[in-house]
C-alpha cells in the first residue's frame, strides 16, 4: 500500500509540473529510482528535475507545483539548487531542480525517468551520470583506515577524560566506525545488496550480516563511550595486526574513564 502511494505520489508530480510548463524531465532515485526492489513502507522520494532554461528558480523558490499535488506540512530549502520536504499525509522527499546545462557536472546515481516532456529529447541521457561516482571504501587501504581509526580511539578517550564526551562520541562511535566501514570490503565478504556510493552505512545490516551481530557493542551511545571504544579495539585487534602501544594506551585510557 506504501509503496504504491509514494510511486503514484512521484507520478504525479510529474503530471504537475507537466501543468507547469516550465520542466523538461522527472527522474526517480534511489528505491524510486532504478532500485525499486527495495522500496518499502519505509522509504522516501528521491528525485531530481531539470527545467527549461532560466526557469530552475521558479521550482525552488515557489513549491506550488507540489501543493498543488498534496498540501506540504514541511518544507526546508536544504541546498540552493532544493528542498527537503514532509506532505501532510506523512510522505518524506527530498529534491533538486536543475537546467540541462548543469547536469555534466553533478554526481549522483543513476535514476529512473518518471516523466519527461512530450518535444524533448534527452540527447544526453541526463538520468544517467556523466560525473563517475567512486565508492570512498575503495580509496583506502587496511593500514590506512584502520590505523585512523586507531588514532580516532585514543583522541576520543582522551577528550572523554578531559570531560569532552559529545566529542569522543563523535570520534569514537562516528570517525573510528567510519574508517572501519571505508575497509569492511577487504575484513569480509560482502552480499551483493544496493550499495550506495555516498554513504557506507547504507543497508550494512544486508551487506555485512557478519558485522552487523557486533556493532552494536561498538555503539553504545553517550554514556558508555569508553565501553564502546574497548569493543572496537577488540575488533581491530582480532582483524588486523594493531601497534601493541598504542593498544595498551587505549585500553589503559577507556578503563581508567570507565572507573570514573
Amino acid at each position: 500500500m506504501r509503496k504504491q502511494k509514494l510511486l503514484s505520489r512521484l507520478d504525479e508530480i510529474g503530471q504537475s509540473l507537466e501543468s507547469s510548463g516550465g520542466a523538461l524531465l522527472l527522474f526517480g532515485l534511489g528505491s524510486v529510482g532504478i532500485e525499486l526492489e527495495r522500496l518499502d513502507d519505509y522509504s522516501d522520494l528521491d528525485f531530481f528535475v531539470i527545467a527549461r532554461p532560466e526557469l530552475k528558480s521558479r521550482f525552488i523558490d515557489r513549491l506550488d507545483w507540489l501543493e498543488a499535488v498534496h498540501p506540504l506540512a514541511f518544507s526546508f530549502k536544504n541546498t540552493k539548487d532544493g528542498h527537503k520536504i514532509l506532505f501532510e499525509d506523512g510522505i518524506y522527499a527530498e529534491f533538486a531542480i536543475f537546467e540541462e546545462k548543469e547536469m555534466d557536472h553533478i554526481s549522483f546515481s543513476e535514476g529512473r525517468i518518471v516523466w519527461q516532456e512530450a518535444h524533448f529529447i534527452n540527447k544526453g541521457c541526463l538520468h544517467i551520470p556523466t560525473v563517475q561516482n567512486v565508492s570512498p571504501k575503495k580509496d583506502h587501504s587496511l593500514n590506512y583506515s584502520l590505523n585512523e581509526a586507531l588514532t580516532n580511539l585514543y583522541v576520543g578517550l582522551c577528550r572523554y577524560a578531559r570531560g569532552e564526551k559529545l566529542s569522543a562520541l563523535k570520534f569514537v562511535q562516528g570517525e573510528a566506525i567510519d574508517n572501519i566501514l571505508n575497509v569492511l570490503h577487504l575484513i569480509e565478504p560482502e552480499v551483493e545488496y544496493f550499495p550506495d556510493v555516498f554513504s557506507n552505512e547504507r543497508r550494512l545490516e544486508k551487506r555485512f550480516p557478519r558485522f552487523a551481530q557486533t556493532i552494536g557493542d561498538m555503539m553504545q551511545g553517550y554514556h558508555h563511550v569508553p565501553e564502546s571504544a574497548l569493543h572496537i579495539l577488540k575488533y581491530l585487534e582480532d582483524v588486523f595486526l594493531i601497534n601493541q602501544r598504542m593498544g595498551e594506551e587505549i585500553r589503559r585510557l577507556a578503563n581508567l574513564c570507565v572507573a570514573e
